[in-house]
């Protein structure tokens, strides 16, 4: 019961299958406030945090907690959110525990990050914490070199194809221009129902008028007169 409470107390799911280790050093602790500092004092401790996504109150996050109790991780953060959700409180809270020698862990690498940019940025702020990312199913783990080259190469892709969009957007606008398009929302009126209007109106007809042969409203007739 003793154990149960404590880990109540630090907001840890129950140990089914993982958790021994953690499991271990709390049946040793003395009191409850030994607990307390044991997880305050981060310098000597280095933690594997856990993080779980899912997109929907339909969706459970068991498989993915259960995934992360049996790696060892001792803090798991858990988002009920779409994948595109920008916001994210519960990962920006494992982010901001994390300290210099830990480890995030995450169950697979889409749960994570919303595209491959916002991946690689959350990598970048993993790193400039001292900490390393880990993902179990795609056997990640950046604290290898390997991993890290891979993350690096991840990067450079993502650049990459930013500069293949940007040059093809700026190519494609530049033939547009070349062929008479400077796109953007049609003219209601050309020039020559502008002179076609202006010649009613200076025949007689009402504005109103006017506009209603030409096919546009009266507003948008007011507005190119006074152009």
């Amino acid at each position: 019961m003793i154990v149960n409470d404590i880990f109540l107390r630090v907001g840890l799911p129950h140990p089914r299958r993982g958790f021994a280790r953690l499991k271990t050093r709390l049946e040793t602790s003395v009191s409850k406030d030994q607990v307390d500092d044991d997880f305050c004092d981060r310098d000597s401790h280095r933690m594997r945090i856990g993080y779980v996504q899912v997109s929907t109150t339909d969706q459970s996050p068991d498989l993915q907690s259960q995934a992360l109790a049996a790696d060892g991780c001792e803090r798991i953060f858990c988002d009920i959110a779409s994948g595109t959700s920008a916001t994210r409180p519960e990962l920006a809270r494992a982010l901001d525990m994390l300290r210099p020698g830990d480890h995030l862990v995450v169950w697979k690498l889409d749960r994570l990050g919303r595209s491959l940019p916002d991946l690689i940025q959350l990598g970048a702020q993993i790193e400039a914490k001292g900490a390393d990312l880990v993902s179990l199913t795609d056997r990640i783990d950046t604290s290898s070199a390997g991993s890290r080259l891979l993350f690096r190469l991840l990067g450079a892709i993502s650049d990459f194809e930013r500069s293949l969009v940007r040059e093809r957007t700026l190519a494609g606008l530049a033939e547009a221009r070349r062929k008479g398009r400077t796109g953007g929302r049609p003219k209601a009126m050309t020039d020559k129902d502008l002179a076609a209007a202006r010649a009613l109106i200076v025949g007689g007809h009402s504005v109103r008028e006017a506009a209603g042969r030409i096919g546009v409203s009266v507003p948008t007739l007011y507005r190119y007169l006074r152009q």
